[in-house]
């Protein structure tokens, strides 16, 4: 599962680029009680979604032109420098090369060989979100790709992942649950499902989608077609799983809910 006990490899960090900071306030705050600090002047309008006084993402105004909307998905690494290395020789793309964030941290921008983007992060003195795994908090992340066992390879080489599969429900193929290096299943906090197979994929190609906990998936989905977003994928169970959906916010940064069963009692 995904938590705050972050070790090399693990999600650390999600942030949001929007061009219209003021409107996914008010779309966030709506739909998962988010509300939203700067960060300060010295960080370019950059601020934080908090929950109950915990961050639980990141948040930046860009131009449409600039950077499309979307979701990003930050992976802990002990070097960021290192980890771009290791994303090139193993076929991906560095897109931001490593740089310091004050003395918050060090991070570098890539994507792997299919092109979906990810980060990673080296922390400093920001270790990473102060909540995860409970509604109103990330709580998994999928990778959406052609390719899912070359997607495994990449991860592997670069994070070090370890994996279990499981069958696909319908037959669609093996969905691919990763875990940090030395952790076992219970370690596992992300999936990976050929495209084909995908029931929401997005029209943009491969990509990491980031789902984010509820207490109530369908009120969820009301509330954010109410507030101008778009419901992608209807809500739907999976068994022994939840109950999830996929929409984009008002400006097409696409994300996911999903309601655990064990958020259920």
């Amino acid at each position: 599962m995904l938590t705050t006990r972050y070790v090399p490899g693990s999600p650390n960090w999600a942030d949001l680029a929007t061009p219209d900071i003021e409107g996914a306030k008010t779309f966030y705050g709506g739909v998962l009680g988010w509300n939203h600090v700067s960060a300060g002047p010295e960080f370019g309008g950059y601020g934080m979604f908090q929950l109950d006084g915990k961050t639980v993402a990141g948040a930046m105004q860009l131009p449409a032109e600039q950077a499309p909307p979307s979701w990003t998905l930050y992976f802990q690494t002990a070097d960021a420098t290192a980890t771009s290395t290791a994303v090139k020789d193993n076929g991906g793309t560095v897109v931001n090369e490593p740089m310091d964030v004050e003395d918050l941290g060090r991070m570098t921008l890539c994507a792997d060989p299919a092109g979906a983007g990810f980060a990673a992060w080296q922390p400093g003195k920001n270790t990473g979100l102060e909540a995860t795994d409970a509604p109103g908090t990330l709580c998994w992340a999928e990778l959406s790709t052609p390719d899912a066992a070359a997607a495994t390879g990449f991860y592997g080489s670069v994070f070090g992942w370890g994996t279990t599969s499981m069958p696909m429900p319908g037959g669609g193929g093996d969905y691919i649950m990763v875990h940090p290096e030395g952790r076992g299943p219970d370690g596992m906090f992300a999936g990976i499902v050929p495209t084909a197979a995908d029931p929401a994929p997005a029209t943009t190609g491969p990509n990491w989608l980031l789902y984010f906990g509820t207490a109530d998936c369908d009120a969820a989905v009301a509330d954010a077609d109410r507030l101008g977003g778009t419901t992608v994928l209807e809500p739907r169970d999976i068994e022994g799983v939840g109950r999830f959906a996929v929409l984009t916010d008002p400006y097409g940064a696409r994300f996911a809910l999903m309601q655990g069963i064990a958020q259920d009692a």
